[in-house]
């Protein structure tokens, strides 16, 4: 076949980078299609704060003049080390080893340009809340910014050579499953313990749980590889962009004598309202996002940690009761996803686990050392 390589480097050529994938996945059912506005902000310096960290670029896959492919190549360097982080994304391909290699091979070429040691895929140039890893089990109900794929993709990304890194899991906890009475009893005593209080996240004053978001974060997730400190400069661009999609009580912060110590955040799972506006909040988008919002019933956990030194002390559970708690007020929300829980963690896993949630979604991060 003879394939034509094209960088993005116009208008016209972002907006068939973005348009793809509609028409390939425009006979399944189960896709829906992410907001164009999240792509193309992704790849705008003014909007992604991964460009001050990094650089990024992009490639179409043609043949006989019609789109065939698509990937983005990206690297970010990690301040405390100085080491650079290579990875690709945004990967949509047609059923074809050989044109998956020859977008792979891009990918490749121009990190190992960058001085790169390997490639990630498929990730964001961003924070890993979104956009990040491989579907290769439970194809349904994609959530906001979560990657979705026809499952031939394992076979193009371990076919080119690429190893599997960490898995991601995604499970679901409904009422019905939930195991009420075990948590009530473990979590009896955080509660009863003066040291520690709870408050959830109130939009009008959003600096000052951006603020407590950040200590937590980094205390929580320094020790991982490669780890990237939050600031509060980052999480105030991504707290001002969720907040239409933030329910003030279902995002829950605890202190220990005052001091922020572990949170629970969560989003509407507003892929129930996006499925009806074929990616665009144009005029129209925005009156049927008003009229779909009320109904929608699933909430996505996307962060939820406690730092260090108040881990196995009860917060985890204590946190998640004040979720529940929260909920049974709300009830037109039916389920809650817990999203993104590493393979690194088996610890939330097993409590995931214990209460009685199923998993139902699977990624795959996927690296391929040069």
């Amino acid at each position: 076949m003879n394939f034509e390589l094209v960088p993005v480097d116009r208008k016209d050529l972002s907006n068939e980078f973005i348009n793809f994938p509609k028409r390939l996945y425009k006979r399944d059912a189960n896709y829906i299609m992410p907001l164009d506005k999240d792509i193309e902000q992704t790849f705008d310096p003014a909007h992604n704060p991964a460009f001050k960290i990094g650089e990024c670029t992009r490639w179409l896959l043609r043949k006989d003049n019609e789109t065939v492919g698509r990937i983005a190549a990206f690297y970010t360097r990690i301040e405390k080390t100085g080491v650079l982080t290579g990875g690709c994304g945004f990967f949509e391909c047609i059923d074809s080893q050989e044109a998956a290699n020859i977008l792979f091979d891009a990918a490749k070429n121009w990190l190992k340009e960058k001085k790169c040691d390997f490639m990630d895929g498929p990730i964001n140039f961003g924070e890993r809340d979104s956009f990040w890893g491989l579907m290769v089990g439970g194809f349904v109900n994609p959530s906001y910014r979560e990657n979705y794929n026809f499952p031939y993709y394992r076979e193009l990304f371990e076919g080119y050579g690429f190893k599997p890194e960490i898995g991601q899991t995604t499970s679901l906890i409904s009422e019905g499953i939930f195991n009420f009475e075990r948590f009530s009893k473990l979590s009896s005593r955080v509660f009863a313990n003066p040291t520690y209080t709870f408050d959830y996240l109130h939009k009008n004053n959003i600096e000052k749980y951006a603020k407590d978001f950040v200590e937590i974060y980094n205390q929580a997730w320094e020790f991982h590889e490669n780890f990237i400190p939050m600031t509060f400069e980052k999480i105030m661009v991504h707290m001002n962009q969720m907040k239409p999609i933030l329910v003030e009580e279902l995002n829950i912060f605890v202190y220990a004598n005052g001091v922020p110590v572990g949170f629970y955040i969560t989003v509407l799972d507003v892929n129930q309202v996006f499925k009806h506006v074929n990616g665009k909040m144009n005029l129209l988008g925005k009156l049927k996002f008003l009229y779909y919002k009320s109904r929608v019933s699933r909430v996505r956990g996307i962060v939820f940690g406690v730092i260090p030194k108040f881990h196995n002390l009860g917060l985890e559970i204590a946190l998640i009761m004040k979720f529940r708690e929260a909920t049974q007020k709300k009830s037109w929300f039916k389920d809650n996803e817990l999203a993104w829980i590493g393979d690194f963690n088996p610890k939330m896993l097993s409590m995931f686990e214990s209460m009685g949630a199923q998993e139902i979604k699977k990624h795959i991060t996927y690296r391929y050392n040069f």
